[in-house]
């Protein structure tokens, strides 16, 4: 027989995850461990935070890395995207300004063993965010940028990126991600 841990709050979960060594994503009273993420997986974040803060560098859009968290407040979901951008009022949970409640856009580059995840359940609660405008997937195998954008009237129109084409853009911050720059370093089998 197997025994369920029981259910910890979000404040037991924040008291434990801000002293953890590794990050957790948090959801409906249950937490579970984030794994490391391989060269290029990693690579290809900072190239998009380097290319995101160089292109927002002069609005009033910050860029954070996946060392912030996120707080899905519609549905309590708690979780480290790969790249955040907010363009107004930073809000957070609370005074501590670790977990930020209202990104205009998310990031999340695809590995294997979150691709479903990241385009499925993960996805279902990040629309539920009223401040989202824009999530972007891009693959770590090939040379692939995805997006979802929110139209005026809540509709998510789907756009990607051709092995050719050069750029995307990204309507929700006015800047454009560049294909070539993304994948700099990144070597494909």
């Amino acid at each position: 027989m197997q025994v369920k841990a029981p259910k910890i709050s979000e404040t037991e979960y924040l008291d434990m995850d801000r002293s953890a060594e590794i990050k957790h994503e948090y959801f409906d009273g249950e937490i579970f461990a984030m794994t490391g993420a391989s060269e290029p997986h990693n690579l290809i974040v900072a190239n998009v935070i380097r290319e995101l803060g160089n292109g927002l560098k002069h609005t009033p859009c910050r860029v954070y890395a996946s060392d912030m968290r996120l707080k899905v407040s519609e549905t309590g979901l708690f979780t480290y995207p790969d790249v955040m951008v907010v363009c107004g009022e930073r809000e957070f949970v609370d005074q501590r300004g670790d977990t930020l409640e209202n990104p205009d856009l998310i990031v999340e580059v695809l590995s294997h063993s979150t691709e479903s995840y990241d385009r499925g359940k993960k996805f279902e609660h990040y629309r539920r965010l009223s401040s989202l405008k824009e999530y972007v997937l891009i693959s770590q195998s090939r040379r692939k940028i995805e997006k979802y954008y929110r139209t005026r009237n809540r509709k998510w129109i789907y756009s990607e990126t051709e092995p050719e084409s050069g750029d995307i853009l990204l309507e929700s911050v006015g800047c454009e991600l560049r294909l070539f720059e993304v994948y700099h370093k990144i070597e494909f089998p």
